[in-house]
């Protein structure tokens, strides 16, 4: 097997690190919109239901976006194409402040959306290159936990620029765009075009099965199903979580964005803890597959709390939960990125691609249903506990579809 980079150990994880941020910045840019959701809906005059279609065109175009840049990262030199597609939605997100209603909202937020989902097929690309098998379910962890941080700092940037003056959650928009620009030139310096070459361009053995074979395959549709049951809870949360505490429960904005910070601080704990635990496994002598099996089963306990929401009224019990079903809502997606990298290193661009295609354009009318459903019934609180048992799906699937494990069992004890 192909080392993973002749550089150090600790360039390898200052690279996973410049990956956090870079996870930062695009969930500062996706946040800010929800974190202004109840000031721009008054200001621009939106019912429950826009909010929600504004989502969906963030989602499907993110989806389009995700099938594009998936293609183009297989074909293309991943250290030139992650910059420019950083510095892409970063300027989209700046133009966001500049907009006057709903049309150029829901232009903006498309635009958005199409460019964030370069992000990933990248990102998934560069932690193949520069770390090892029984280091990647970690450097994922990493990588995914900076949604955690950007969705963490938003709130409260958002609660320090928005003053009572119409109009003063623009400027949140402003300030974050013009920091991806800044991470365009830190990854110029961190790194050079010939540290992505020695793993991504070198296919293990079991890659010569063609595409085709393997999006007929079993493992290919238990990813489909995987990834379609955890992006439900995490995006339902992310998108309505503030809506939910201002408008469901009562709370005060400062209030529910302070709790926005504390709960994504839960999900990044439950994001770092999914990689930790998933190594700790692997020592134990449990082979990487079915440790992340194990993690992946465990989250869907936490985000099955989902249940008790419907009983609980303002108060701690009810932000205990809701902390708990964060923690769990993000440590799944390490290990499903982990299961994409199992399947094919060669296509990986194009399946994480497909992958994001199908649930992103399955996934997101979800929220105008969600919007339809609040405007019809005056209650977030059903949707919120259905959202977080879609997980289950994934392990059901990966129980009766998943073929992949005996390749992923033998890398691990190559490694």
């Amino acid at each position: 097997m192909t080392a993973p980079s002749t550089r150090s150990q600790t360039w390898r994880w200052w690279i996973a690190g410049l990956l956090l941020l870079a996870t930062t910045i695009n969930y500062m840019d996706r946040m800010t919109l929800a974190s202004a959701s109840v000031r721009v809906t008054k200001e621009f005059g939106l019912n429950e239901q826009q909010y929600g279609n504004i989502e969906l065109a963030f989602g499907w175009a993110f989806g389009l976006g995700s099938l594009f840049f998936g293609f183009l990262a297989d074909r293309v030199r991943v250290y030139l194409l992650y910059p420019a597609i950083l510095a892409a939605w970063s300027v989209v997100g700046f133009a966001t402040g500049l907009t006057e209603g709903y049309a150029g909202l829901l232009i903006c937020r498309s635009l958005l959306g199409f460019f964030e989902a370069g992000h990933w097929p990248c990102a998934l690309k560069t932690t193949y290159a520069v770390l090892s098998e029984k280091d990647r379910t970690m450097g994922n962890s990493l990588l995914q936990s900076g949604a955690s941080i950007g969705a963490m700092i938003t709130p409260q940037i958002m609660k320090r620029m928005m003053t009572q003056q119409p109009g003063s959650w623009r400027s949140a928009f402003f300030a974050i765009g013009v920091s991806g620009l800044l991470w365009a030139a830190l990854w110029f310096v961190s790194l050079r075009s010939r540290d992505l070459e020695s793993r991504a361009t070198a296919p293990l053995k079991t890659d010569v099965n063609a595409l085709w074979d393997i999006l007929r395959g079993g493992s290919f549709w238990a990813l489909a199903l995987v990834v379609l049951g955890i992006h439900v809870p995490w995006q339902i949360f992310r998108v309505w979580l503030t809506k939910f505490l201002e408008t469901g429960r009562g709370y005060e904005e400062a209030a529910a964005l302070d709790f926005n910070s504390v709960y994504f601080i839960a999900t990044d704990v439950g994001c770092l803890l999914a990689g930790a635990v998933a190594a700790w496994l692997v020592r134990r002598g449990l082979v990487a597959h079915r440790a992340r099996r194990c993690v992946y089963l465990g989250a869907c306990v936490l985000t099955s709390l989902s249940l008790f929401i419907p009983m609980l009224a303002k108060g701690w019990l009810l932000l205990s939960v809701l902390l708990l079903i964060g923690a769990g809502a993000l440590a799944l997606f390490p290990c499903y990125y982990s299961f994409t990298q199992e399947l094919s290193s060669a296509h990986l661009g194009r399946i994480t691609g497909l992958l994001a295609l199908w649930v992103w354009s399955i996934g997101s009318p979800v929220h105008s249903l969600f919007g339809y459903v609040k405007d019809r019934t005056g209650s977030y609180d059903i949707s919120l506990a259905i959202a977080g048992l879609t997980p289950w799906l994934g392990v059901l699937a990966m129980k009766l579809l998943w073929r992949g494990g005996a390749r992923a069992s033998r890398d691990d004890v190559a490694s």
